[in-house]
């Protein structure tokens, strides 16, 4: 299947499950969308630091590493069975 008929599934998909909505909450659907794509090329950066994660912080990745090691705790008490 080409990405195109894949979208025009979706679309119709969609479309099945909005249809019978009432024409408020049509509306209301359609100012979110148009909300969203206004807001898309703002949002999209955060979203992505969202999904993966974002460290922020003035240290550098040495002293970061550095700060791991140290605190790191070696307490392994062995049992004598």
């Amino acid at each position: 299947m080409k990405a195109t008929e894949i979208n025009s599934i979706l679309l119709e998909n969609y479309f099945g499950l909005i249809k019978n909505l009432s024409p408020e909450i049509k509306l209301n659907l359609i100012e979110k969308i148009i909300t969203a794509l206004k807001d898309n090329s703002t949002n999209n950066q955060t979203s992505i630091k969202k999904a993966f994660g974002a460290w922020k912080s003035t240290e550098s990745a040495d002293e970061i590493i550095l700060k791991i090691k140290e605190s790191r705790n070696f307490n392994r008490k062995i049992e004598d069975l």
